[in-house]
C-alpha cells in the first residue's frame, strides 16, 4: 500500500473510531524495525495526526469548563453559519479545526468567511487547533479564561476609544 493509500485508510479507521491514535502509537514503539512501522510512525506523527471532530470537541469541553463556561451551545447555527460551540450571552463562538474538515482551500476559504461574519455581527470567534486542543490545553484553557474574563468585562463597561 502506497502512502496515500495508507494515510487514507488510517483516516477512514479514525472516522469511524477503530484506532485510537495514541495506543497505536504505543503499539508501534514495541515493534520498531518491523516492515511498515516506519510509514505507520510517520502518518501517526502528533504534530500531523488530527482527531476526529468528535473526540476533539469531546476533548475540549472539559477545557470549556474548567475555564469557567457555562454549559454551551453546540451544532447550533450562528449567522447561518453551524459554529462547535456557542455562548450567546457572552457573544462568543469557539470552533475546534480537526484536520479533516479544515485541509482543502474551499474550506479555508469558508472557515475565513465564517470568521469575518462573525466579527461583523458583533460576536467573538476563536479558533483552537487539534494540536492545542490534544497537546496544549493549558493554552486553550488561558485564552478561555482570559477571553471570558474580557467579555464579562466589556459587557458592563462601555466601550473605550
Amino acid at each position: 500500500m502506497g502512502p496515500r493509500d495508507l494515510e487514507r485508510a488510517i483516516n477512514e479507521a479514525d472516522k469511524l473510531d477503530v484506532i485510537d491514535a495514541d495506543a497505536l502509537r504505543k503499539a508501534l514503539d514495541e515493534r520498531s524495525g518491523e516492515a511498515g512501522v516506519r510509514p505507520l510512525r510517520r502518518i501517526l506523527d502528533k504534530h500531523t495526526f488530527r482527531l476526529s471532530d468528535d473526540e476533539l470537541e469531546r476533548l475540549f469541553r472539559p477545557l470549556a469548563a474548567a475555564a469557567g463556561l457555562p454549559v454551551e451551545l453546540t451544532k447550533h447555527v450562528v449567522n447561518e453559519f453551524e459554529v462547535d460551540f456557542y455562548w450567546p450571552d457572552l457573544g462568543l463562538v469557539v470552533e475546534t479545526d480537526g484536520w479533516r474538515y479544515h485541509r482543502t482551500p474551499s474550506a479555508q476559504s469558508r472557515d475565513a468567511l465564517r470568521f469575518q461574519t462573525h466579527v461583523a455581527h458583533g460576536l467573538i470567534p476563536l479558533r483552537f487547533s487539534h494540536y492545542q486542543v490534544k497537546h496544549e490545553p493549558r493554552h486553550v484553557r488561558t485564552i478561555l479564561e482570559q477571553t471570558v474574563a474580557h467579555l464579562r468585562g466589556s459587557r458592563s463597561s462601555p466601550l473605550r476609544d
